[in-house]
């Protein structure tokens, strides 16, 4: 595949063959030799074939190889022409990330932080399956997680209403149509709201490291030290089913509609078709069910931080932010000069809206959207915030983490020697993980270094660093 460099942080695929536009690339030297032989690349061209897309393909520095589109790409389609893919959103549909905030600084929490790991492990249901949940839903409290998202969960009980101001799109997705998510998503969902799963999937307790912004960072409570709880989950059961259902009716849409797809893993069908928005219907649904997820998760994490500190320090842990990872959402960008109302799907890539964006919460509107990324479980992760970059030339988009440079399979091959679980904790890093396979596939070298990933979009202009946390424990499933 023929890239060209452009500038340091930016370098084209040059539209040939079935492309209908170019591919964009943000990415360092090391970066992208780091992705000589991984078919991403390739892959980012293939979502340049498909109909009415607008701009370029776009990856961020985190890209790696996935269904369909590469993980960390985004690719806006015009709404009239366009299309919705399945494989643009991914299988754990809004897998995301959710930061807490708390009033303590490491000094105060490190006595009790065993201890505190171990309640948030006792806490917050982990692993494969059903993940033991506290929460049974019979079929009528299904629908309306569906329908409502995080809002359902607070008016349960599960948190504070100002909670929703800080959840991108406040916590609910209006297009959520129940009726469009299978008998089998909905049966795998009733038992697993609750819930971190397995894989990459998380409860980190860090604290702030670095501040690279102080007036931003003293405005989202991070203060030098501050202690923050970082919480990865997406729609569990109930978003892969959904996923796994369309592919086949996607399959049959792009040939009733004559769409030639250069990967059958990129089916699609045009937004205004039954195929369409029927998956559009049960991917905001499912969307919904992981806000609802993350925000149960975010309530148990402050009643471990209740059960270890007392009461206050729970009441006063405040929600940083709340995004999405793997989304389409319909938004106005321009495009050729002109307002325009497009489909933007971003797969492992994260909203990055600049300030006085009127979507934002007034809370954001003078700062930009926080975007949170977070990196392995031996570094670090970070909190930016949006950009006017963003906006005019990624969509409004960003990258959503380290990106991995190892296969589960090898990272779980070179792990088999070594104890990953002491070597972290002779860090300092405490790990609680159901299996040991587990925290193989996660280790830190299976992934590409966030700083030079977030160092990337922070130079490129498309996030502006704010600050790093670095890990002190970790719950993975």
């Amino acid at each position: 595949m023929n890239v060209e460099r452009i500038d340091a942080y930016r370098w084209r695929i040059p539209r040939q063959g079935g492309m209908r536009t170019e591919g964009l690339i943000f990415a360092d030297e090391q970066l992208m030799r780091d992705l000589e032989g991984d078919q991403a690349v390739q892959q980012l061209a293939n979502v340049a074939h498909l109909p009415g897309i607008v701009g370029p393909a776009i990856a961020m520095p985190d890209i790696h190889w996935g269904y369909g589109f590469p993980i960390g790409g985004v690719a806006a389609f015009d709404e009239a022409e366009g299309v919705v893919s399945p494989g643009g959103v991914g299988y754990d549909i809004n897998c995301g990330v959710r930061l807490l905030a708390t009033p303590l600084t490491l000094a105060e929490a490190r006595p009790r932080l065993r201890q505190l790991v171990d309640t948030l492990y006792a806490t917050i249901p982990s692993g494969v399956g059903a993940s033991r949940s506290d929460v049974r839903l019979a079929r009528d409290d299904l629908e309306q997680v569906l329908r409502q998202g995080a809002r359902w969960a607070v008016e349960q009980g599960y948190g504070d209403p100002a909670d929703l101001e800080a959840i991108e799109a406040n916590g609910t997705l209006p297009d959520a149509d129940p009726d469009c998510v299978s008998d089998r998503a909905k049966e795998r969902g009733k038992s697993q709201l609750g819930t971190v799963g397995s894989g990459n999937h998380f409860v980190e307790v860090g604290y702030v490291a670095e501040r690279y912004d102080e007036r931003v960072a003293d405005r989202l409570g991070l203060g030098a030290a501050t202690v923050t709880v970082f919480i990865h989950s997406g729609s569990r059961g109930l978003g892969y089913q959904v996923c796994d259902d369309h592919l086949d009716l996607m399959l049959k849409a792009a040939a009733k509609y004559g769409i030639a797809l250069p990967d059958r893993q990129l089916c699609c069908a045009p937004l205004g078709s039954a195929e369409g928005k029927r998956y559009w219907g049960a991917m905001n649904a499912a969307a919904n069910y992981a806000f609802a997820n993350r925000q149960l998760m975010a309530h148990y994490a402050r009643r471990a931080l209740g059960t270890v500190f007392g009461e206050a320090t729970a009441q006063r842990s405040r929600l940083v932010y709340d995004v999405c990872h793997n989304i389409a959402k319909h938004e106005t960008h321009e495009v050729a000069g002109a307002r325009t109302r497009v489909c933007v799907h971003r797969k492992g890539a994260t909203r990055a809206f600049p300030p006085r964006h009127a979507e934002l919460a007034p809370q954001f509107r003078d700062i930009g959207q926080p975007v949170l990324i977070p990196g392995d479980m031996g570094r670090y992760s970070y909190v930016l915030v949006g950009t006017a970059g963003a906006f005019t030339e990624t969509f409004g988009s960003t990258c959503h983490g380290a990106g991995r440079r190892l296969s589960r399979h090898k990272a779980k091959q070179l792990a088999r020697p070594r104890n990953i679980l002491k070597e972290l904790e002779a860090q300092g890093i405490l790990i609680r993980a159901a299996t040991r396979a587990t925290v193989d596939e996660e280790m830190p070298e299976a992934y590409k270094d966030v700083a030079r990933v977030v160092d990337v979009v922070d130079r490129a202009g498309i996030g502006k660093k704010v600050a790093q946390l670095k890990p002190v424990g970790v719950v993975k499933g």
